[in-house]
């Protein structure tokens, strides 16, 4: 028999209140504690961001969480980056600054020839991306969704090994534990809301 949500979940004042809470709160965060949040942790957020919608239940999204040797082989590869476009004393910098993050997911999104469902497609993971970034808040856990130049380097992919004829990067995703939380402002509600 198939679950309904109405027998998964009933809505209330308090969980509304809580959803609007973990919104509200959420903020990118750009410097992490050395610390690597629990893995199970990460693969809860991952399966909770595959209930994103997305049209025709296409599920275009694949996850790929970098090991250590994925890692350093990322941030070699931006560092060389940097270097090429600012110098050696900028990419020593941002050597140490991304050797320092501790988790990290890179999100991709099946192509198709097809523009407008690969505009869906993108879009679905983009909020598959959003639960999974709201939920680590709720846990405690806090993200940074990049899409830097090294994302977009064909040696990006084939550190994850990524076919980039078939995936395209929509995000790479760090994560852990805050070491400071930034402080942020949205437009009034009136700015953007427009009834017509």
């Amino acid at each position: 028999m198939t679950e309904t949500a109405s027998s998964v979940f009933s809505p209330s004042s308090d969980a509304a209140s809580t959803v609007a809470a973990v919104v509200e709160s959420r903020r990118t965060i750009n410097f992490f504690k050395p610390e690597t949040p629990p893995r199970e942790t990460i693969e809860k957020a991952i399966d909770l961001a595959r209930w994103a919608p997305n049209h025709h239940l296409t599920e275009p999204w694949h996850f790929y969480h970098l090991s250590d040797d994925a890692r350093n082989a990322v941030v070699s590869l931006n560092t060389e980056l940097v270097r090429a476009r600012r110098g050696d004393e900028a990419a020593a910098k941002k050597d140490k600054r991304w050797s320092a993050i501790p988790g990290w997911i890179a999100v991709t999104c099946d192509r198709n020839d097809d523009t407008h469902t690969f505009l869906e497609d993108y879009a679905a993971v983009s909020c598959a991306i959003q639960n999974l970034s709201l939920y680590l808040w709720a846990s405690g856990i806090g993200t940074k969704w990049t899409t830097g130049p090294v994302t977009r380097d064909p040696k990006f992919y084939e550190i994850i090994w990524a076919d980039p004829d078939r995936e395209t990067l929509v995000g790479l995703v760090w994560y852990g534990y805050a070491d400071e939380i930034p402080v942020s402002t949205r437009k009034p509600l009136e700015q953007v809301l427009v009834d017509v």
